[in-house]
């Protein structure tokens, strides 16, 4: 028999079985599908995580408190810290430090707003009028808050777009006063669009001075505290430069000093291991899909062992009877892999349509290795049941009757 024939013959029993092949095509179907969406996923991760990194520039250092060796060289989390980072050591800093051209400091908590009756949950940033700078943030109406000392805890704030939506809905929201907690904030400027910080959405954020923002909270010390550099100044030395300032001043090095390169460096390993273990366990499912071809290749042997029989009656060789049954293996897992590819990416597309600030997209290596895996699986499990039919005597499959 002529390769074409094989498949041509194969392609009919498929027809002829047209619920064991849907089966078949839709197991295969979920499998590459999911190794796709699921590898799109940490791809969109690591894309988000890169734009909102990429946005602090290469002229920012991000202090924390707390070392970096105690967490594995990742920013310490908030609370680590024997000792706090204040305001007295941004104003040290900026004063030895000729390299530093501007600081924003940062107090996050969360709290309650109100307006006329309407309340909303929001979070609130205590930091100065610096920190739009140095985010490169744009307002979409309103002014930055005042440019006055940062123990100043003034009444003015900034609020995001879902924050005026919220409150003040078609109203004007600039010089509107507004209940923050137990205090009240005068809206001097309204962001523009629904930025992102450090997994803060400042759309459903309000921005006050930092010093107001230590009193409402009742605390001391600084979340974060971002370092702007002048451009003719190195950012490794002037990395090192504050770290040994926090020293003299803590009289232990208990901060961890970034930039958002070596913190991206370290975010993009996580997520590039994470993407890896997902695109494994989505892997699994194509074995699954193997095994489920395995058993339809074996079913199909047992119902059609007078066919087999015939066709060896009439001069087809074992090699045939073989090459048939891998054949309707391969036509499954290829029309299978085609189509869960399709869907695969289809879904992907939709995720970036209503996540448009998500850039999910199938990295080339998950796709090839999908569609590579799926075609050796569907190879390896159907050889031994087609060795198996190819191994029938003529006779004893004719007078094998169901």
């Amino acid at each position: 028999m002529r390769t074409v024939d094989i498949f041509q013959f194969s392609f009919q029993a498929l027809v002829r079985q047209r619920f064991r092949s849907a089966m078949a095509l839709l197991s295969v179907c979920i499998g590459v599908s999911a190794v796709l969406v699921l590898t799109a996923l940490g791809e969109g991760a690591r894309g988000y995580v890169r734009h909102e990194f990429s946005q602090l520039g290469t002229d920012i250092l991000v202090m924390f408190p707390g070392k970096s060796e105690t967490t594995g060289g990742m920013p310490p989390v908030m609370g680590t810290a024997e000792r706090d980072i204040t305001l007295d050591d941004a104003e040290q800093l900026k004063q030895r430090i000729s390299a530093i051209k501007d600081l924003a400091p940062m107090v996050i908590g969360s709290t309650d707003v109100s307006f006329a009756g309407r309340a909303h949950t929001v979070m609130v940033l205590g930091t100065n009028h610096m920190f739009i700078n140095v985010r490169k943030l744009s307002l979409q109406s309103g002014s930055n808050l005042s440019d006055s000392d940062i123990r100043t805890a003034s009444n003015e704030c900034i609020i995001g777009q879902k924050v005026k939506t919220a409150l003040y809905g078609n109203e004007s929201a600039i010089g509107q006063w507004l209940r923050v907690g137990t205090y009240r904030f005068r809206v001097v400027g309204i962001l523009n669009g629904e930025t992102d910080s450090f997994g803060i959405d400042l759309g459903d954020a309000i921005i006050i001075p930092v010093a107001a923002a230590q009193q409402l909270f009742n605390v001391n010390g600084l979340f974060r505290l971002l370092i702007q550099l002048k451009p003719e100044y190195s950012l490794v030395a002037t990395q090192l430069r504050v770290i040994d300032v926090m020293r003299d001043l803590h009289q232990a090095e208990d901060v961890t000093v970034n930039s958002p390169g070596a913190m991206l460096e370290s975010l993009d390993k996580i997520l590039g291991v994470i993407t890896l273990g997902i695109g494994a366990l989505g892997l699994i499912s194509l074995a699954v899909a193997g095994i489920l071809i395995m058993n339809i290749t074996l079913i199909n042997i047992s119902q059609r062992t007078q066919e087999i029989g015939l066709l060896k009656a009439i001069g087809a060789s074992s090699k045939n009877v073989q090459m048939i049954f891998l054949s309707e293996s391969v036509l499954l897992v290829s029309l299978g892999t085609f189509i869960g590819v399709i869907f695969g990416e289809c879904l992907v597309l939709l995720g970036r349509y209503f996540m448009p600030s998500i850039p999910f997209a199938t990295p080339l290596w998950a796709l090839v290795l999908t569609v590579v895996v799926s075609m050796i699986s569907g190879l390896v499990f159907s050889w031994r049941p087609a060795k198996k039919s190819s191994e029938l005597q003529p006779l004893e499959a004719l007078q094998n009757r169901k």
